[in-house]
């Protein structure tokens, strides 16, 4: 399991996310996000080697609220071939330099999200170690996703996650309060991931994170 250190780090996660955010196709806010984290979980690296956390962020720097779903990958050394990736630097306390990576252009990342999404892996508290997270919801009925052949697309609402055959796994950015699950699935997807965060009026709800779609 995942050993979550109560330590500084420099920058802080959301500063690298104030100069990350407005390069992407999806964002909404304005030229400078003003971020608070809301939400989030975290998946354990089986060789204990790769921190994975999906965070929940909720912008109000623009004419109204938005909430993103950022999936990142903290790293002690950079990756091979993830230059556009990089979120960016940061001083940890305990670990020293950490490279942060886009999640979804990660390799570990996506394996991991797969094994979630197949009930293989088990999602993790966002800031407490060895605690599973009870509010991270699956299902899937299709024959088996193979993550080492998903590319990550970004479009102007979420990432896709691309097999030679289509579309797999369609990854939220922008979330929408109250997409439960189950019952607010697309037709034709053949699975889904969903959480809980906190809204912007402080109320708890819940949003459909990602879906799986069976490709052509």
């Amino acid at each position: 399991m995942a050993v979550i250190h109560n330590t500084e780090v420099k920058p802080s996660k959301l500063e690298l996310l104030d100069l990350w955010l407005p390069s992407r196709p999806w964002f909404r806010g304005g030229d400078e996000p003003e971020l608070g984290k809301v939400g989030g979980f975290r998946l354990d690296d089986p060789e204990g080697e790769v921190g994975i956390e999906f965070m929940v962020v909720t912008d109000t720097s623009g004419d109204e609220p938005t909430t993103y779903l950022v999936p990142m990958t903290y790293r002690g050394a950079p990756l091979e071939g993830a230059d556009d990736a990089l979120i960016g630097n940061m001083e940890h306390g305990v670990l020293g330099r950490r490279w942060i990576y886009d999640g979804y252009q990660d390799p570990v990342l996506v394996t991991q999200l797969v094994a979630l999404i197949e009930g293989r892996a088990e999602a993790q508290a966002q800031s407490k170690s060895d605690t599973p997270d009870r509010e991270v919801t699956c299902s899937y009925e299709g024959n088996g996703l193979d993550a080492t052949v998903l590319t990550a697309i970004d479009d102007e609402e979420c990432t896709e996650l691309r097999s030679p055959h289509g579309v797999a796994v369609r990854m939220r950015r922008v979330l929408e309060p109250g997409s439960d699950g189950a019952s607010t699935l697309p037709e034709g997807a053949t699975g889904h991931l969903a959480s809980s965060w906190t809204a912007p009026d402080g109320t708890k709800t819940r949003s459909l994170f990602a879906t799986t779609h069976a490709g052509s």
